[in-house]
């Protein structure tokens, strides 16, 4: 109502939530249902195909890979008791520190390390069958964080901050390249843990929620009671396909006529693209998750209904090699267990146990059906361990000096890049923090993390920051 006037003015409840509080109801809508059709673009980029934000777009270069599987190990595992070798700590084992740690006691690796492949990687005992791809593998031995607490650095490794919500690493893959398969998400999360940041290290953040992961449980109920591989809900029980194709079309219709009345409104289009997905996924998803029509062979190779209790990470790499053959862009595995203060053999060897066969699986399943050249496989978790004891038989955790790698998708196989001290404690050569490890994978997938970025609360963010430098002594 116009008071001034004496008279009465008509308006939508959108304009109503533009005017009142100086158009913060607006503000909120636009947040909850932002879409990329109405939000700045990656530089260079293509225009999205008729204003799909995840039709597939242009790299800023050529990229060396088309998608990424990351192997994600949370709580930290032991960099010394894995892929790096340190002679002198089996030397000093017992000895105490000084300076600052004074009265810690050097444990040496209770492993034994080899050399593998006509490379010579060293890596530990625990590994035998991943280590058969040694020559496939980029040990980064200098990789350090900056914080040694495991919410924290769980989701700087997943967003590159730990103080700020930001977008994961595969939301800005996705934004930055968009995907191949239409009818399944871009990016998918397999099995994560509610904890050490939860959805934040799948989340969008401020990029739009089409970007955000998908994420598919591995409930053991699920499989048992023959539903859709732990995603509840995905097909309609009350309503037929028909039926729904034809509800979507009217929400569509109607969105797209006040679309023409109201350019202000283009952002609601996220939502839209959201339900179309979910109506895809429905064709395509349960069929995808069904491994019954896999070879024996090749349940044997991943290690599947082998009793070993390592069924359900098995499951996850297999499940990753069927999406990375569909077209996913980017998709993470998950592997819990790694905090190990006490116990340190038998834990180790239990966790091992469970990624060693699938890991190798993987990776021989990408490469004898030529995958694995385009495909970036990463392995590792959110900082390392001491090579000093904690708990007489444990070690505690070590944001300093840790290892990760990577195979195929690019990168030099059958190296080692940068290296800890003589003990392992702190990373001091071809030293990698996660900003650098975020815009050299970037790099891989053809990206300049310089170049991908989106504009939010008035600047342009990224997902390295205002950091980061590309290793190019990985890359082939």
């Amino acid at each position: 109502m116009d008071l001034c006037n004496n008279r009465i003015l008509t308006s939508t409840r959108r304009e109503a939530l533009r005017a009142i509080s100086c158009g913060f109801g607006l503000l909120a809508f636009a947040g909850l249902s932002a879409s990329a059709s109405g939000a700045p673009r990656l530089y260079g980029a293509d225009d999205e195909a008729d204003g799909n934000p995840l039709a597939p777009k242009s790299p800023n270069h050529p990229a060396k890979a088309k998608r990424v599987i990351f192997l994600c190990m949370s709580g930290g595992p032991s960099h010394v008791d894995t892929f790096d070798y340190k002679p002198q700590l089996i030397t000093d084992n017992g000895k105490s520190l000084g300076g600052t740690r004074a009265g810690a006691q050097l444990l040496a690796s209770p492993f034994k390390f080899h050399q593998h492949g006509k490379s010579g990687l060293w890596i530990s005992d625990l590994m035998p069958e991943t280590a058969k791809h040694a020559d496939s593998m980029c040990l980064l031995r200098g990789m350090n964080t900056a914080v040694p607490a495991h919410a924290q650095a769980s989701v700087l490794m997943h967003t590159g901050s730990f103080q700020f919500v930001r977008p994961s690493f595969g939301a800005w893959t996705l934004y930055g390249l968009g995907t191949v398969n239409q009818n399944l998400p871009g990016f998918i999360t397999l099995n994560p843990p509610s904890g050490n940041g939860g959805a934040q290290n799948y989340g969008a953040g401020f990029l739009p929620a089409v970007y955000q992961g998908t994420r598919v449980g591995m409930e053991r109920t699920a499989r048992r009671n023959g539903g859709d591989g732990g995603m509840p809900n995905l097909r309609n029980s009350s309503l037929t396909i028909a039926a729904q194709r034809e509800q979507l079309d009217l929400v569509q219709r109607l969105n797209k006529e006040r679309l023409k009345r109201d350019k202000t409104d283009d952002q609601i289009e996220g939502v839209i693209e959201s339900y179309e997905l979910a109506f895809r996924m429905q064709a395509e998803m349960p069929d995808l998750m069904d491994i019954s029509d896999e070879k024996p062979k090749t349940l044997e190779m991943y290690g599947i209904g082998a009793g070993n209790g390592n069924d359900d990470f098995a499951r996850q790499c297999l499940l990753a090699r069927r999406f990375a053959e569909k077209g996913v862009r980017f998709i993470e595995v998950n592997h819990g267990g790694w905090d190990t203060h006490r116990n340190l053999k038998a834990d180790m060897e239990k966790q091992a146990g469970q990624i060693d066969r699938p890991i190798a699986a993987l990776l021989a399943d990408l490469k004898q059906r030529k995958m694995l050249d385009d495909t970036l496989v990463v392995w590792g978790g959110e900082f390392g361990r001491t090579p000093y004891a904690q708990n007489a038989d444990g070690r505690d955790h070590n944001s300093k000096g840790f290892t990760m790698w990577a195979a195929g998708g690019g990168v030099k196989g059958g190296t080692s890049y940068g290296a800890t001290d003589e003990h392992g404690i702190e990373a001091v050569d071809g030293k990698m923090d996660i900003h650098d490890w975020h815009a050299t994978l970037l790099a891989l997938m053809g990206l300049d993390h310089e170049k991908l970025t989106y504009r939010w609360a008035g600047r342009d963010f990224r997902l390295t920051d205002v950091k980061g430098n590309v290793h190019s002594g990985i890359i082939a």
